[in-house]
């Protein structure tokens, strides 16, 4: 059995299939999706509707991101949110415009059961974003931060490559956790387009919502598949960008 992570979606169903399929991808395989499923590309109410029946044939399990709490706040409670709507939003509620209740209901029990986070027993750590307690997750204050955080990413960027894990100075919430897999700040911000690792974090967002591409990475073998360029896939469309 494969496990493999996937990153940010973004509303990118064209880009989630392709690299599903190259991946070659069974239901032999465990899949671990990162979050920020929606929130980019035209297709979220399709994105929606395409895992809910993936869970249905394959071993899934579905991470909390923070764009998938922002709809789900947005069926449940209808306020408006200029952020959200500027930051991916627009193209989300444009797209749940033309769907019916009942699958709207269906999506919002979809947002309602993500996982805050997934460790499994080689203390390996998959979560949207981050954390920031030093004892580490099970000591987490705010559960927001699970989706929201970004100091782990920048700390594990600017660690010294020197330390090792019985420095006195090595950050103590990295050693709690074997690998941590992360999403959320996409590597195209360090200009860079494959899945990058630093310390023992390695980060899966590479900027499928802005002009990168949809990554899976096989957590054992570290072998990586890619879609193309998701822009390229919705060429009429302007994403993220």
């Amino acid at each position: 059995m494969r496990v493999l992570a996937i990153g940010d979606i973004h509303s990118g169903l064209k880009a989630l299939e392709q690299v599903l399929a190259k991946a070659k991808v069974t239901t032999e395989d465990k899949l671990i999706f990162l979050g920020d499923y929606v929130d980019g590309w035209s297709q979220a109410t399709e994105t929606i509707n395409f895992l809910i029946d993936l869970q249905k044939t394959h071993n899934c399990v579905f991470i909390r991101g923070n764009h998938d709490e922002f709809c789900r706040s947005w069926l449940t409670e209808r306020k408006d949110n200029p952020m959200w709507y500027e930051h991916g939003g627009e193209a989300t509620v444009n797209s749940y415009a033309k769907l019916d209740k009942q699958t709207k209901e269906l999506h919002i029990d979809f947002f309602t059961q993500l996982e805050d986070y997934y460790l499994d027993e080689d203390k390996r750590l998959f979560l949207h974003a981050g954390f920031t307690n030093l004892k580490g997750i099970d000591f987490e204050y705010f559960s927001k931060t699970f989706y929201w955080d970004r100091t782990l990413w920048e700390l594990v960027l600017s660690l010294d490559p020197n330390l090792t894990p019985e420095h006195k100075y090595y950050p103590q919430r990295l050693t709690h956790y074997s690998e941590i897999y992360i999403g959320h700040t996409p590597v195209t911000r360090i200009g860079k387009t494959t899945p990058q690792n630093a310390a023992n974090v390695w980060n899966v967002d590479t900027g499928a919502a802005f002009k990168g591409p949809l990554s899976i990475i096989d957590i054992a073998t570290k072998q990586v598949w890619q879609s193309d360029p998701v822009y390229t896939l919705y060429p009429d469309e302007k994403g993220r960008n």
